[in-house]
């Protein structure tokens, strides 16, 4: 065995999927894959056990020094990599492009190229891009290193162990240990990873903002193109809740033009309907819905919010070991979306490192809350649109783009919510009660 990749995780599950499907395409081969997780509590390990790892430890009284060392500990490698659950290799080179660096014997080790994301806080992005510049470097002196990516040699490891004690820096406290005693450490940039936060917290961001803007004007704004839009990989489902019988509009019943929606997306990897009557399963079935779950009739109860039904949902496909990346909510009662609007939600959400996204359009009239002191009112009053603030209204029914570990936790929406404005009117039309179908010409609303 060549390598061995000890990947250390805390609640990683937004990332480790993207991360060990770059590690397991590297061109190199010959490594083996050791997890030492730090007691997650979300679905990490889970979807750790999708990918045929080596091992995987625990750490608990986390300290960076004692993770690595109880997965070096259990290495059977030449040459030990470190590389963080939330760091994703930009390319099937990657640890070819470390090893190299191994071929002489002063090298004590080497640490790869970290690039943002597009949304990555301004302060992270302008400290990752004067940091991990394009230039390979060979420091004798310098002892800046970083272990979020990086290989060492296993020999050197066992005689200059990190130190399991301190809190912070380990990697650059190790590495002035090897350069007193005469090595070397090397920075090659064509290994390189994805890297959503920097190496410090903190800066005015009016400067930093602008150093990055310059930064990425030099560099032609290729920090954009970040590893998050290859959402084929992602695991992206839909959620589509009914209660009772189907209603029917201009000749189809409404779930038809969910379940339509839905397949039509091209990211979308799996359209699941949870119903409380067998008879509208099979019919979802007949419209293409990959997967239909009968729920208890204690989820359709008056009082009883979505919420719940998507965690009920949810909760199946996890002990089917199906474990979504990003979820789809979408209601039957806004037949008007098509795949472009469900699109352009899932994009915006993974380009801008969301939470959650909702549709939503700008309201201009007034908006009034009717409280125990009488009607207030919450939009800026009656001045010119032009001077308003924008007040948005969402259609979380229409469609909800979020994450799993919200729905896991009863919960719909993130702290991180962004919303995308909307112009159709015919999206915001919605069909719930009788007198939504009053209507003068249905004709106008046939789909072919």
């Amino acid at each position: 065995m060549k390598v061995s990749i000890i990947v250390r995780t805390k609640n990683e599950e937004r990332w480790i999927s993207s991360c060990l499907k770059a590690v397991y395409s590297q061109d190199f081969q010959d490594f083996e894959v050791i997890i030492v997780d730090n007691e997650s509590s979300d679905s990490t390990l889970a979807k750790v056990g999708q990918f045929p790892v080596k091992k995987i430890l625990a750490c608990t009284d986390y300290l960076p020094g004692k993770a690595l060392n109880i997965g070096i500990a259990a290495a059977e490698g030449e040459f030990i990599v470190c590389l963080s659950g939330h760091c994703i290799p930009t390319n099937s080179s990657w640890l070819g492009n470390l090893y190299r660096n191994m071929e002489d014997p002063e090298v004590a080790g080497v640490y790869g190229r970290q690039e943002p994301l597009s949304f990555t806080p301004p302060a992270d992005k302008r400290d990752l891009m004067i940091v991990f510049g394009p230039e390979r470097r060979v420091q004798k002196k310098d002892s800046f290193f970083h272990n979020a990516n990086s290989m060492i040699r296993k020999e050197i490891l066992d005689r200059y162990p990190f130190d399991d004690k301190i809190t912070n820096i380990e990697d650059r406290v190790w590495a002035q240990v090897v350069i007193n005693r005469g090595y070397t450490i090397v920075y090659e940039p064509e290994a390189s990873v994805y890297h959503h936060h920097g190496i410090h917290q903190d800066g005015n961001q009016q400067r930093c903002q602008n150093v990055v803007k310059i930064l990425e004007s030099l560099n032609g704004n290729a920090y954009q193109q970040d590893h998050m839009h290859r959402l084929q990989d992602l695991n992206i489902v839909s959620f589509i809740p009914v209660k009772g019988f189907l209603k029917s509009l201009g000749g189809k019943p409404l779930l038809e033009y969910a379940i339509r929606a839905s397949r039509e997306s091209k990211y979308i990897k799996s359209t699941i309907v949870a119903a409380d009557e067998e008879q509208v399963l099979r019919s979802a079935e007949d419209m293409g819905a990959e997967k239909t779950l009968l729920r208890d009739q204690s989820l359709s109860q008056e009082y009883v919010g979505l919420e719940k039904v998507y965690k009920f949902i949810l909760q199946q496909l996890e002990a089917e070991h199906n474990f979504p990346d990003i979820i789809v909510l979408l209601e039957t009662t806004y037949p008007f979306r098509d795949a472009k609007l469900i699109d352009d939600l899932v994009d915006r959400l993974v380009f801008q490192g969301l939470d959650t996204i909702l549709p939503a359009k700008i309201e201009n009239n007034a908006i009034w809350v009717d409280g125990e002191d009488g009607m207030k009112r919450v939009d800026g009053g009656f001045i010119p649109r032009n001077l308003k603030s924008p007040v948005y209204l969402s259609y979380k029914g229409l469609c909800c783009v979020t994450r799993p570990e919200f729905i896991r936790n009863e919960e719909i929406l993130g702290e991180n919510i962004g919303v995308m404005k909307i112009d159709n009117p015919y999206y915001c039309m919605e069909f719930r009660d009788d007198k939504d179908w009053q209507m003068p010409d249905m004709s106008i609303f046939h789909v072919n």
